[in-house]
């Protein structure tokens, strides 16, 4: 099995990416701590504030010393600039709003999945073509279940996640799952500004519960 099939089927088997950032390294590590005690093993940590590249360093350490299955990824790459530093810092992963064909370049050949964020046929169909075979529909909150249920059967061999949009909800998760995607990307809905800033890492470990057995319960 190639790197990009296990990543793909850890985060397939899940069901449910979790994605956040916080400035603060310490809030970033107890919110990785809370994710791996609710039995998560693969999370995304987004690229957004100038805190991003130092504190993903020291998730990848932490994660070396306490909980070594779980896989980093990175999300909110734009440029080869950036996907290069992650790549030296150890990123298992990389997650793009959009998709990036020299990023797509970079990975794909060296076993790294890179899942881009598509929100039309054309750009799925470009993306597929450069070696994707896992596509982020992004922003899902604009594009709904209808428009999966729609594509899904002109890309036989493509995975779907959507994130954007997606509740902590039964029917909102249970939506997007008939609609064949092969798991749900949560950010704000999951691990919000709010526990973070609480830092109520035992409700953000409780939600995330809620949501595994939710999607357990669907794919049964």
């Amino acid at each position: 099995m190639t790197k990009i099939q296990s990543v793909t089927q850890t985060i397939i088997k899940q069901g449910v990416l979790p994605l956040y950032y916080n400035a603060d390294e310490a809030i970033t590590l107890d919110v990785l701590r809370a994710l791996y005690k609710a039995g998560i093993r693969a999370v995304e940590y987004t690229s957004r504030g100038e805190a991003a590249l130092n504190n993903f360093k020291k998730m990848i350490e932490t994660r070396n010393a306490e909980m070594p299955e779980m896989l980093l990824g990175i999300g909110t790459i734009k440029n080869i600039r950036q996907a290069e530093e992650y790549y030296e810092a150890g990123a298992d992963f990389f997650i793009s709003p959009g998709f990036v064909a020299e990023v797509a370049e970079f990975l794909i050949p060296k076993d790294i999945l890179y899942s881009p964020g598509c929100m039309t046929p054309t750009e799925i169909i470009e993306a597929e073509n450069a070696g994707v075979t896992f596509i982020k529909l992004f922003p899902g909150n604009i594009l709904g279940a209808g428009f999966m249920s729609a594509v899904k059967e002109v890309f036989p061999n493509l995975k779907f996640m959507p994130t954007g949009g997606v509740d902590t909800t039964r029917e909102s998760i249970e939506s997007w799952f008939k609609a064949g995607v092969s798991a749900v990307g949560m950010g704000s809905k999951l691990v919000s500004k709010e526990l973070m800033t609480a830092k109520d890492y035992v409700a953000v470990e409780n939600e995330t519960k809620k949501v595994l057995e939710i999607i357990q319960t669907l794919n049964k």
